[in-house]
């Protein structure tokens, strides 16, 4: 009977020496790291000692809006956007409280607009927006994809309960960019895409900053040049707030 109480005690020590983090050992950089990739650390465990990364894929959900020939934030709501963030960290102070991020973006942005984008004159080398509606489109949205290679400076205190700001901008490519109209009808919904501008700037770069705790932050972007190269056009810089997750 003796033997089956002290094994019973020795189970329940046993227990509690492996039950679940209560904060000591804090001091230990990030060993419990948030996020919901951020507990895989690979074939092997994370030694304590190993300088933990952070915000290496994140997701930015976004109102988008424009500067320029529209007035920012005159737009609809529903002018939504996503970004996919895929970026390596490179740590350059002890603890990882400054590092540089590089890596490879995908954006798709939205905005609903009052008028319609036409290209103007024989060539379509310029391209125009009218103030109003010409047909009965219930919807009008401007819609563009791109990749980029974003660049950042990051600065964050220590430890997994961080704040931190990311600071930096990107370089791409307009992969598309066209305009949809949906009209809504007693046989149904048609759906109209234009995608006949002919001065797309397929160059684009951009400055954005991220300011947050954890794997959350508050997201603004801004593109430096126009969508549309061509000086006669309309203009119109993307400008973009929102929300940032990062999961690993």
């Amino acid at each position: 009977m003796n033997k089956l109480w002290l094994t019973l005690l020795l189970a329940i020590l046993s227990f509690s020496l492996n039950a679940q983090y209560n904060s000591e050992g804090a001091d230990l950089i990030s060993r419990f790291r948030p996020g919901t990739m951020w507990f895989y650390t690979g074939l092997r465990p994370a030694t304590p000692e190993k300088v933990r990364k952070y915000d290496r894929l994140m997701f930015d959900l976004t109102y988008n809006t424009f500067n320029g020939g529209l007035k920012p934030f005159k737009n609809n709501w529903n002018s939504i956007g996503f970004n996919t963030n895929l970026l390596f960290e490179i740590p350059i102070a002890k603890a990882n409280t400054v590092s540089f991020g590089i890596g490879l973006t995908h954006s798709l942005f939205s905005v609903e607009t009052s008028g319609h984008f036409f290209g103007a004159d024989s060539t379509f080398s310029k391209t125009l927006m009218s103030p109003y509606q010409t047909f009965a489109e219930e919807k009008r949205y401007l819609i563009g994809n791109s990749f980029s290679v974003p660049l950042e400076f990051r600065f964050r205190t220590k430890g997994w309960k961080h704040f931190k700001v990311h600071i930096g901008g990107r370089v791409g490519y307009q992969a598309n960019l066209y305009s949809k109209a949906v009209n809504h009808y007693d046989h149904g919904k048609q759906v109209f895409k234009d995608h006949n501008f002919a001065d797309v700037n397929r160059l684009i770069y951009s400055a954005h900053v991220r300011i947050g705790i954890r794997n959350w932050a508050v997201y603004g972007s801004y593109n430096l040049n126009s969508l549309f190269k061509n000086k006669e056009s309309v203009q119109l810089n993307l400008f973009q707030v929102g929300l940032s997750v990062s999961l690993f």
